[in-house]
């Protein structure tokens, strides 16, 4: 009802188009030409040609004349720097963070939720030529992986219990967790000890540790989580990283 009443009290569409065409590049597609645009917007090619050639000359993004390819523009990662700046967690963060990174040689990341997905907000990679890879941007189900079921496990009883009755299971690897009843069990576990740690859940061979990170009047901030290839498991002491990661993140909370 909320979304509705924006969309007719508040909204344009135009804007809406182009936060769409913005959002059509990802990881996995950082170059697309306009008919490619064109089908993962829904917006048809008379409509884009407009509003391409406005975000090109606004630097948002770069059109290759040779091949007609387009792809996201400086001005952007710009935008994107005055907002890791003025963030207060980020700015709090980052520097642990490289700490973390520079302590485990491992994959260092603050995940948070948005729009009942966990979302990566700020990454620093490995520094092993062997690395489980996480992007910033990328987001997944809250219900797979150490980062997005700390986000889950330490929300509010009654968000917990809304996400799940009306979220859908899908199997991601072998072992994605099929059942609610032990989804909730995992839930009261992590919150009960404190962190997550889980084995090839959303990528196979992955193992990742995640803690939360709590504000004073025991806000969620986000989640801050260590993952590496699960072939180096037995290279750490556990009780450690975890350790480790529990003191960063009650230095940055």
């Amino acid at each position: 009802m909320e979304n509705e009443r924006f969309k007719s009290n508040y909204s344009m569409s135009s804007i809406h188009r182009v936060i769409q065409v913005l959002r059509a590049f990802s990881v996995d597609y950082p170059k697309l030409s306009l008919t490619e645009i064109s089908k993962r917007t829904d917006i048809s090619i008379s409509s884009l040609q407009r509003i391409v050639s406005t975000l090109v000359y606004e630097g948002f993004l770069v059109k290759d004349e040779k091949t007609k390819i387009y792809s996201l523009g400086l001005e952007l990662m710009f935008l994107g720097q005055l907002v890791e700046k003025n963030d207060a967690l980020l700015s709090k963060a980052i520097p642990i963070m490289e700490e973390l990174n520079q302590e485990t040689k491992e994959n260092i990341s603050i995940n948070i939720i948005e729009r009942d997905e966990r979302r990566c907000i700020y990454n620093l990679p490995s520094r092993h030529e062997l690395a489980a890879l996480t992007f910033v941007g990328h987001s997944s189900p809250l219900y797979a992986g150490a980062s997005a079921k700390v986000l889950l496990a330490f929300q509010s009883d009654e968000f917990i219990k809304s996400y799940i009755e009306k979220i859908e299971l899908t199997k991601i690897t072998d072992i994605t967790v099929e059942s609610k009843d032990e989804l909730m069990q995992q839930l009261h576990e992590i919150r009960k000890q404190g962190y997550a740690l889980t084995k090839g859940e959303r990528v196979k061979g992955a193992t990742s540790i995640s803690v939360p990170i709590i504000a004073n009047r025991q806000i969620l901030l986000g989640a801050l989580s260590v993952t590496f290839p699960y072939i180096r498991y037995d290279e750490y002491d556990i009780e450690h990283l975890i350790l480790i990661l529990q003191q960063a993140s009650q230095r940055i909370s």
